[in-house]
């Protein structure tokens, strides 16, 4: 009795301190002049972005010139809404560009002049037979036109967004079939609008040969090897973690506006329509090996591991043209991207496109991409190509220096600066990856996350360490008058470091999440990088107005990529949906056959863990499960109804059932909405 009346006056202090702690957080408000109202930039941040107008030549128009070449045709306003109505991409938006003689002072200059470039859209020729619409979403829409047909390159991420495109083709080209379908790599802006230019009752059998499928007269869709697994790995596998960290680094939930969101390197941003997915019919496993279709010969390179872990560039002889896919894309890219994905190797990225100088750098007369613009002469491409892989070789070679020197991740992150040649280049400016979070990349492949520091071992919980920082620190609102003080400095790494460990040791503090949040906005202001403005500012929009995830305006999967899933990756689903814990005392096994593929998979829950085994059966299984390959997705759905209509089961069923009651983890049609920028 004397313990639970020792954790009740416990529990009654703790509240007590936590309200004294959040009211003296409260009155610090008024006495700092904080409010949730977003700012102007501070003069600091105004001196550090005119730095910027010093340090390049704003006079070379050259990235502006190549981005409005050869423009056929584009609408005044350019708005994209879904059949509900929702507004899934915008243009529009952005014409508040169009009324600044200069760069407003919230704005990286350098990231404006990318801005303005990518607010170039319409429907533009690359040059015979060779055209893309960009600007209508975040990547391109690419067409060779052939004898009788298109082949498209990359469909977009939205299916809305593609058919507005192919709508601007069809009025200005005229209306022509679609040959064949070519996806350089595995990332949902490249397929996901692929249902607004064909149909799955389109496609060919992918069974077939190649020659068969054309003959078929059905469309081929050809990818690079091991796309389909990359697909799902990251669009499904870490999708949920991945879609709510995307939020930030495209700025989803920020408005267009000199205080919100500009472009971001790649393109505009994230469409939030429907996204689709059709599985592949054909896979280039070699480089150099040649297509004829329609008319149209291709030779295809591999570049695994690059900016996707299966990519391809495609070079068409007969029009001196090189698809670089997103290899090179007129900025410095991610060896890592900030929404979280696979690093990127930029040893071999460097070494791709040094290949592919060495196979069509003599000849190639322009080089085009999935996003950005195309770039025209031969001297100027091969310095492009040239520049960007020196880049990621440089960023790569230097952090391995370091590294061997001892020096740690954070450490060389605020050491390592481009070479001056390479850093001035407009193509290789940093408005999507930066040389500081390429360079920790860079040092997580090699080394991991461990620094070799003891004490990082196993540290604390972020909650926990920040309470025992504030209860060290003692009086907050002395903290924060010094935090205050350090703002008018122009402090505001250090300014948002301390205060967000006392948003984390009390989300309720008002004071903290404020004066973070202002610290945060200049960095944003300050962002050569239009992904680290994005998420610098919906840190700061988060922490004046709460946790925006739920406002639902991410883009909507149509369920494509799911059914299309093999069944070891649906059942390596289930895995991850699974509440462990929950069947932790388990040990049962179950066996899977699909009857019209033939596989035979052997399940075994082995206390919390889902193992497969191949081509196996269990004799003591305690249950056969009997199905059609396209019934495994009822698996995920969980539906009972459905799964004892369409497949047959046979013994203990209730196995089953506690594995379906136990798909709870997360929802996979649903919103994950955790928050990152407090606890």
């Amino acid at each position: 009795m004397k313990k639970v009346l020792s954790l009740v006056l416990i529990a009654a202090m703790a509240v007590a301190f936590s309200a004294c702690a959040n009211q003296k957080g409260n009155d610090a408000v008024s006495e700092l002049g904080l409010n949730s109202e977003p700012k102007a930039a501070t003069q600091h941040t105004v001196e550090i972005n005119s730095a910027v107008c010093s340090g390049l030549d704003f006079d070379d128009k050259t990235e502006y010139e190549f981005a409005t070449k050869g423009l056929i045709d584009a609408p005044e306003e350019l708005e994209i809404k879904g059949a509900d109505g929702r507004v899934v991409w915008s243009q529009k938006a952005y014409s508040f560009v169009d009324n600044y003689e200069k760069c407003p002072d919230t704005v990286n200059p350098s990231l404006w002049e990318n801005t303005k470039n990518n607010h170039a859209y319409g429907l533009f020729e690359v040059c015979e037979s060779v055209y893309q619409v960009r600007g209508y979403d975040m990547a391109n829409l690419t067409l060779i036109k052939g004898d009788t047909g298109w082949i498209v390159f990359d469909p977009l991420m939205s299916v809305e967004c593609t058919q507005a495109a192919m709508q601007l083709v069809e009025k200005n080209l005229g209306k022509l079939p679609v040959k064949a379908v070519v996806i350089s790599h595995p990332h949902v802006d490249h397929y996901g609008g692929i249902k607004g230019v064909i149909t799955e009752e389109q496609v060919a059998d992918g069974a077939l040969s190649l020659d068969e499928q054309l003959a078929s007269g059905l469309i081929p869709i050809i990818v690079p090897e091991h796309f389909t697994e990359h697909s799902v790995s990251e669009n499904i596998y870490a999708g949920k973690a991945m879609s709510r960290r995307a939020s930030y680094q495209y700025g989803v939930f920020l408005d267009q506006s000199e205080t919100g969101r500009m472009a971001m390197g790649i393109g505009m941003g994230q469409s939030v329509g429907t996204v689709g997915f059709i599985k592949p019919t054909y896979e280039i496993k070699n480089t150099r090996e040649v297509l004829e279709i329609d008319g149209v010969r291709m030779e295809f390179q591999l570049t695994p591991g690059t900016e996707a872990p299966a990519e391809m560039n495609t070079w068409f002889p007969e029009l001196k043209a090189l698809w670089v896919a997103e290899n090179c894309t007129a900025t410095l890219h991610n060896l890592y991207t900030l929404r979280g994905a696979q690093i990127r190797d930029g040893n071999a990225w460097a070494k791709y496109i040094t290949e592919a100088i060495s196979l069509y750098g003599d000849e190639v007369q322009v080089a085009f991409q999935s996003h950005n613009w195309p770039h025209w002469g031969n001297e100027f491409i091969n310095d492009y190509l040239a520049d960007t892989a020196a880049v990621y070789k440089f960023i790569n070679d230097q952090t391995l220096t370091y590294l061997n020197q001892g020096f740690t991740s954070d450490e060389i992150s605020n050491m390592i600066e481009l070479p001056d040649e390479l850093a001035k280049n407009w193509y290789t400016r940093q408005y999507y990856g930066t040389v500081a979070h390429n360079s920790k990349a860079v040092y997580q492949k090699y080394m991991g996350w461990y620094d070799a520091n003891p004490v990082n071992l196993d540290p604390l919980e972020p909650s926990e360490s920040a309470k025992k920082w504030v209860e060290y620190l003692g009086d907050t609102d002395e903290v924060l008058r010094k935090a205050k003080a350090d703002f008018d400095k122009g402090e505001y790494q250090w300014v948002a470091e301390v205060t967000n460990v006392l948003v984390f040791a009390d989300p309720e503090n008002t004071a903290a999440r404020l004066l973070c949040a202002d610290a945060l906005e200049q960095l944003g202001y300050q962002s050569e990088s239009g992904t680290w403005r994005n998420a610098y500012l919906s840190a700061a929009m988060e922490l004046r107005n709460g946790n925006a995830a739920q406002k639902g305006l991410g883009a909507l999967s149509d369920g494509s990529v799911l059914r299309n899933m093999t069944a070891e990756m649906i059942f390596d689903y289930i895995s991850i949906m699974l509440d462990k814990e929950a069947i932790s005392q388990e040990n049962f096994k179950i066996n899977v056959v699909i009857a019209d593929t033939k596989e035979e998979i052997m399940l075994h829950f082995n206390n919390g863990a889902l193992l497969q085994y191949a081509n196996t059966k269990a004799d003591d299984a305690d249950l056969t499960v009997t199905c059609p390959q396209k019934a495994l997705a009822l698996f995920i759905q969980k539906d009972m109804d459905k799964i004892s209509a369409s497949m047959t089961l046979e013994g203990d069923v209730s196995k089953l059932e506690l594995i379906l009651s136990n798909l709870n983890q997360f929802d996979p049609k649903g919103i994950v909405g955790f928050n990152i920028i407090e606890p």
